[in-house]
């Protein structure tokens, strides 16, 4: 089975493809609403073709997507150029989570598939934290409910309105700084917006942790996991490609 699994995110479009359970390969480009099905065609077929592999390959396509419009441009490009239609997370999938959500149908299908493989992996109660655009907190019970969580700005939307917002500050790169006093205007900002991001972050973890009955799992997956996992206190498991991993437990529950 060769399953091609898609994340559109609202900065990025991740996408894996797996043979059996063997993630084999994996891209990350652009989220761009204004591309068509031919342009995204092209360029995912280029992908395959720069890896030595052949998109014939493909058996399905499963689809989690928070932007509709690059949802709708995908489903085309994928019966245009793959022949296939593609299986979406929305309404009639199945999850195998119960939502407990005041409505269930407001949840992010990125939060929902997260979570599905966040329990699948390391059962529960769990914390799953996304550093996406938004930075999610989702938690789950030790019975496999999702519970609801916490929605923040991400680290890339607060570091973009301190840019545009204060008119001396420049744009800086986000880095881990050598010291937290800087001694610069740019350190000083990378030293601010990176640990005032980690105590963020760790704020958030160690209130939720007093909401569950026992002490749950802290996961981090997303863009920039990897720069807060090193130094946050909270997080126990780093795993970037949890999204993906959701789509592929997702669509072996459905396949048949």
């Amino acid at each position: 089975m060769m399953l091609l699994a898609i994340d559109v995110g609202n900065t990025n479009i991740v996408l894996g493809l797996y043979k059996n359970d063997e993630l084999v390969v994996h891209w990350r480009i652009n989220s761009d609403r204004e591309q068509t099905e031919d342009q995204y065609g092209v360029l995912i077929k280029n992908l395959f073709y720069h890896s030595n592999l052949d998109p014939g390959m493909i058996d399905d396509i499963m689809i989690s997507s928070v932007v509709p419009p690059i949802t709708q441009t995908l489903t085309r490009m994928s019966k245009k150029f793959m022949n296939m239609e593609p299986i979406i997370v929305g309404p009639g999938i199945k999850t195998g989570m119960h939502v407990k959500y005041d409505n269930p149908k407001e949840v992010g299908a990125d939060r929902i598939v997260n979570a599905v493989a966040g329990y699948t992996l390391y059962g529960g109660p769990l914390i799953i934290v996304d550093f996406g655009t938004a930075t999610t907190f989702c938690a789950i019970s030790e019975k496999g409910d999702y519970l609801g969580g916490a929605i923040s700005p991400g680290i890339s939307i607060s570091t973009n309105a301190l840019f545009e917002r204060a008119a001396k500050l420049p744009r800086v790169e986000l880095t881990k700084p050598a010291n937290l006093i800087g001694k610069n205007t740019v350190s000083s900002m990378q030293s601010g917006i990176f640990y005032g991001f980690i105590g963020q972050v760790d704020g958030i973890i160690k209130k939720m942790r007093q909401e569950f009955n026992q002490a749950p799992t802290v996961v981090a997956t997303g863009g920039m996991a990897h720069l807060v996992y090193p130094e946050s206190e909270t997080i126990n498991i780093l795993n970037s490609y949890l999204t993906l991993e959701g789509l592929k437990i997702i669509y072996e529950r459905n396949k048949n």
